[in-house]
């Protein structure tokens, strides 16, 4: 199964086998095109896509010693995402598909993130709760089976990544501001910054990060500015964020009875919040699993993965180019395989 992933400034391309496992995945990252500009520009990132695509594809079959020939199908991230991207790799696999005479499918980004822990040695097996976080999304989801999600939390202002992302900018760290913050953070002194867990002091699982982001402004505002105040801020803020996704990780836990938990989406390569989560695994008894950090980001893999599983639970789809920018991930049907 091919997998191509192009939701927004990542191309993503991927080959994965039922039995065997991954063969072999590639990924090109639009991070310095974007850089001058702080943030994404879709229509930059289209553009990109278009030209960096198919020789993807090339060097990933050339990567598993394998030819279009020997595809069993096509995958593609049909949303949700920048309608622009989506398009693009709608389009290539939609034509790859036709021209091989082979099935293609749309997968949702979000279960592609969902199921990337299946891609390690030791998968989980559902019922599970995950945290989808990254810098669209903080989510909490009950995963009964692969296609049956209840939304348990969401954010009601700005994901756990865009708050990183827009603390990290108000204090000049250059882009992608989320894993500079980070990095930055483990220079900081614990204790000099402390700021509010948001929501934590109120029953319920939804998340709110944009009151953390005014305290960090104000706290950087009111700080010397120097080098060692931004790392102190910076160690400050990532604790209160690891420390809320924290808490409601375990709060979701025990709401459902369920004890695996999963982490998914580009916050879930934060260091911190890996160590505090196993620690607490540790302690309270339960399961948690983390794909590899290249995992936790965009990827082909996830959405070959995702692929594989839909149509060999035999779901197939009419062969129109068709995208979803937005797409309610409880929207989705069962795949019984």
């Amino acid at each position: 199964m091919l997998g191509i992933e192009t939701s927004c400034d990542e191309t993503g391309v991927a080959l994965y086998d039922r039995d065997r496992g991954l063969l072999a995945h590639r990924l090109y990252s639009q991070i310095r095109l974007h850089a001058d500009y702080g943030g994404v520009v879709p229509e930059l990132a289209s553009r990109d896509h278009v030209r960096k695509l198919l020789p993807l594809v090339r060097q990933t079959l050339a990567d598993a010693g394998l030819g279009l020939a020997d595809l069993a199908g096509v995958a593609y991230t049909a949303g949700p995402g920048l309608a622009g991207a989506l398009l693009v790799g709608a389009a290539a696999a939609r034509s790859l598909a036709w021209a091989l005479e082979r099935p293609a499918i749309g997968v949702h980004h979000m279960e592609g993130h969902l199921l990337a822990p299946m891609l390690e040695a030791d998968p989980p097996e559902p019922p599970y709760v995950a945290l989808l976080v990254s810098g669209g999304h903080s989510m909490l989801i009950e995963v009964t089976a692969i296609g049956r999600y209840r939304l348990l939390g969401d954010t009601l202002d700005d994901a756990a990544g865009e708050a990183f992302d827009k603390t990290a900018k108000l204090m000049g760290l250059p882009y992608p501001g989320g894993p500079a913050l980070a990095r930055l953070a483990e220079t900081g002194t614990a204790g000099r910054f402390r700021f509010a867990r948001p929501m934590t002091d109120r029953p319920g699982l939804d998340f709110s990060f944009s009151g953390l982001k005014t305290q960090a402004l104000l706290a950087w505002q009111a700080s010397a500015g120097d080098d060692q105040a931004r790392a102190d801020l910076a160690r400050g803020f990532e604790e209160a964020v690891v420390d809320t996704l924290a808490i409601k990780c375990r709060r979701a836990l025990a709401a459902t009875g369920v004890r695996r938990l999963v982490i998914a989406g580009g916050v879930g390569a934060n260091r911190r919040l890996r160590a505090q989560l196993a620690e607490a695994a540790a302690q309270e008894g339960f399961a948690v699993y983390f794909p590899r950090p290249a995992f936790c980001t965009d990827n082909g893999a996830m959405i070959a993965l995702a692929g594989a599983l839909r149509l060999a639970a035999g779901q197939l789809e009419p062969p129109a180019i068709a995208v979803h920018p937005r797409w309610d991930l409880e929207t989705l049907p069962l795949a019984a395989v």
